[in-house]
């Protein structure tokens, strides 16, 4: 089983246009798979799950539609909070929070600083992120600590970088799936998933929950992890 899981939610536009529906319909529904996929988590066993809620190419989408996915962003942390809490699960975010709305900085600080004492599993949500831009922004720490002298240049590793990562606590993410049938990390957890296992399905995210999260985990426990060594 593994013990950190991380999904590219794809496909809530494409399911909304097949239905004739504005795009951010899509994303309501995607929400419902949310706390589908959350509870099964728990179900299952899986400590940890990160999801690819709003990259930091999602502010050039349409002024409507971000200004919808920042209301049901909202709608979401105040409404699946008591999920958390039943759950005795901790919510995190990684990625460039200070790019949001004030309002929407204060709710995430708030259901964090709520659920902070949870330690059954951890649900972090990747808002403004992008692996690229976290990778960025660890090697300006890195600079910035050298030149401080607080690090030597010639002692800059792969632990270095990895311990100025957005959060350096969690471990990698041993699976990554992505849903709605593209094949792609899209920028997303690019060290960290440096060997994860990858599990592509066609499904798109909003009709995706248990059925599917259990086949990627199974498909997950059929495979051999072997990290760059011989069979």
């Amino acid at each position: 089983m593994p013990r950190h899981v991380a999904v590219i939610m794809d496909g809530n536009g494409r399911w909304a246009k097949e239905r004739g529906k504005p795009r951010i319909f899509g994303h309501r529904a995607g929400a419902d798979a949310l706390e589908r996929v959350l509870l099964a988590c728990r179900k299952f066993g899986v400590e940890i799950l990160t999801v690819y809620a709003f990259s930091t190419e999602n502010w050039i989408r349409p002024a409507d539609e971000v200004s919808g996915l920042m209301r049901l962003l909202l709608r979401f942390l105040k409404s699946k909070e008591k999920v958390l809490h039943e759950n005795e699960t901790r919510l995190r975010v990684t990625g460039r929070i200070g790019d949001f709305p004030s309002e929407v900085q204060a709710e995430l600080r708030r259901v964090m600083d709520a659920t902070a004492h949870h330690a059954r599993g951890q649900f972090v949500i990747a808002l403004s992120y992008g692996g690229r831009a976290e990778i960025a922004d660890a090697a300006k720490q890195i600079a910035r600590d050298a030149a401080a002298g607080r690090l030597d240049p010639e002692a800059v590793d792969e632990a270095a970088v990895a311990s100025r990562l957005y959060l350096p606590d969690i471990p990698d993410p041993d699976l990554v799936i992505r849903t709605s049938g593209e094949m792609r990390l899209s920028n997303f957890l690019l060290w960290e998933a440096s060997y994860a296992e990858l599990h592509f399905t066609p499904v798109l995210w909003p009709d995706f929950g248990e059925a599917g999260f259990k086949e990627a985990l199974d498909e997950y426990a059929r495979r051999n992890r072997r990290f760059g060594a011989s069979q």
